[in-house]
């Protein structure tokens, strides 16, 4: 040998070239199945592999941006817990929680309650043991029970309030193309110079179709989007509203009417990229569709409430008046990030009209805040 040793890392191949040798033998394979690889694979997916949060990172999300967004939603936690009756016991669920900022800022508020902080267990339902061991440094001090799961049906059993904040658009999502008149998997194959490439795959029926797109014609080039993981995850909580009260925020960038079109994206160095670029080097997300969750929410025996544009949202939870607080003792230059904070959650030209929250909850509950105030 030269003296040179190879680390294992350096012999594993990468994750491009694992997916075109699997396209090379098996032909191409779904956009969904392309992007859960881009995403979770172990050895070289997307959250697997890094820290992708931050101005280091390749986005940033709401709870980074500002404290007063995290402690809003506990507020609003507090406030569905209440509804619930105050149960003795309760689980606050994360779906997605990044570095625990939310979690962390949310925790203040929940200081201020006597008894929950005795009577709650956090769950965070993470597979990414990066963002785990994040998590666990945010939140090594937390005065609550702290658990993580890789699963929300690992979560143990009980009155349950989920959060879910940038959680629904990095569900894979499966796209259906249409070609001269009929229905496909839109998939990804290999090109002439073996590059990835998006193309049809194999035909499917048409009520592969959400409903809500199955009477609407449709062009030859046109396509659906379906999010099976989101169905799944609703399904889990219907499940658990049979025997405990149960209640979900969502909050995700998206659309409130389902129609065709391609939204799928990639993100690196808080710039937008090409999806097929570098497999598991770029976060890859799909517009929600708020829609599609209301009408299969309703299906499953949930009420639900919403989409409410997230400036609404948070105005109506108290935006104002909590920055008018944090304000009053802060530096100039902290005053500033406050307020410029403040306005990129709440700011239609920035994340107040585009980004959007859904509440689902167990019948019999009262609506949730500030959904019935309307």
């Amino acid at each position: 040998m030269n003296g040179q040793v190879k680390s294992t890392l350096d012999l594993v191949p990468s994750l491009a070239a694992r997916l075109k040798d699997r396209i090379a033998h098996e032909g191409p394979i779904s956009v969904q199945a392309y992007m859960e690889a881009c995403l979770t694979d172990a050895r070289g997916g997307y959250y697997a592999t890094r820290q992708p949060i931050g101005s280091s990172g390749d986005f940033i999300t709401a709870p980074e941006i500002s404290q007063i967004f995290g402690e809003l939603i506990g507020a609003w936690t507090i406030a569905v817990w209440q509804a619930m009756g105050a149960p003795s016991s309760l689980v606050i669920a994360e779906l997605g929680p990044g570095r625990g900022t939310l979690m962390a800022d949310a925790m203040r508020v929940f200081k201020t309650v006597p008894g929950l902080s005795d009577r709650a267990n956090i769950a965070f339902i993470e597979t990414s043991s990066v963002l785990r061991e994040a998590q666990r440094r945010a939140l090594q001090k937390s005065p609550l029970h702290l658990i993580w799961c890789e699963r929300l049906e690992d979560v143990p059993p009980g009155p349950l309030i989920v959060l879910a904040n940038e959680f629904i658009d990095a569900l894979p999502v499966r796209q259906l193309l249409r070609v001269q008149g009929a229905w496909y998997e839109r998939a990804v194959g290999l090109d002439a110079k073996g590059g990835f490439v998006f193309c049809a795959g194999a035909a499917i029926e048409n009520d592969a179709l959400p409903p809500a797109l199955r009477t609407i014609p449709a062009e030859d080039g046109a396509i659906a989007e379906t999010r099976p993981g989101a169905t799944a995850l609703l399904e889990t909580l219907a499940a658990r509203a049979m025997t405990a009260p149960v209640a979900a925020l969502f909050i995700d960038y998206g659309h409130t009417s389902s129609g065709f079109g391609d939204t799928l994206q990639a993100v690196r160095g808080h710039r937008f990229a090409d999806p097929l670029a570098s497999p598991g080097e770029a976060d890859l997300t799909a517009h929600a569709d708020f829609a599609a969750l209301k009408e299969a929410g309703q299906g499953l025996g949930l009420a639900v409430y919403g989409p409410m544009p997230q400036g609404e949202f948070l105005l109506r939870l108290g935006l104002e008046s909590r920055l008018q607080r944090l304000c009053l003792n802060a530096h100039p230059e902290e005053k500033d990030m406050l307020i410029s904070g403040a306005a990129r959650l709440a700011d239609p030209r920035q994340m107040g009209v585009l980004f959007k929250a859904l509440a689902l909850q167990s019948s019999g509950l009262a609506p949730p805040p500030p959904f019935g105030e309307i």
